[in-house]
């Protein structure tokens, strides 16, 4: 453990909403997002909403990705069946490794919400340039439930035995 292992860090954390028709005024997900992730104690370093369309999907979270500042990325919606959802075709490419436990994670956890209905869930996640990536799907129940269930506690320093925050 190295040098302040036991102490809270605050996390700078990207907010993306992928959706075709969401404002910032009906953005119910991404507002969750955004109060519980200040709610930890971290910090917001930038809020978007973008089209489900992949290439700027990916031109918004690459951006993230270069910015030294940004430690996490959280993107809700675009991970479903539909013909517009693109999120993992859009961010996949930019992973330098995936974190395939966050996906299997999600669904499992889901599945007591949503029973077999969570096999429609493309969640996932990856690294890219010391930046952590978790895209979930666009409803608020689902933001709660990676929230609460998964990133709360591994976008926790002092959560053991381990977190993401000594690979930022």
């Amino acid at each position: 453990m190295g040098h302040g292992a036991n102490e809270f860090q605050a996390a700078n954390i990207a907010v993306l909403t992928v959706s075709d028709t969401r404002t910032e005024d009906d953005d119910t997900s991404g507002q969750y997002l955004v109060e519980s992730l200040k709610d930890a104690g971290h910090r917001l370093a930038e809020k978007k909403i973008a089209i489900d369309d992949r290439y700027l999907i990916r031109a918004i979270v690459s951006q993230w990705i270069a910015d030294e500042d940004v430690q996490v990325v959280l993107i809700t919606g675009g991970t479903g069946f539909t013909s517009r959802d693109s999120t993992p075709e859009a961010i996949k490419p930019l992973f330098d490794k995936e974190v395939e436990g966050f996906g299997e994670l999600f669904r499992m956890v889901s599945y007591d919400e949503i029973g077999t209905s969570t096999i429609q869930s493309r969640a996932l996640a990856g690294f890219a340039n010391h930046t952590v990536i978790f895209a979930m799907p666009g409803s608020t129940g689902a933001c709660r439930t990676a929230w609460t269930k998964i990133l709360r506690d591994q976008l926790d320093s002092t959560h053991r035995p381990c977190n993401f925050i000594p690979h930022l």
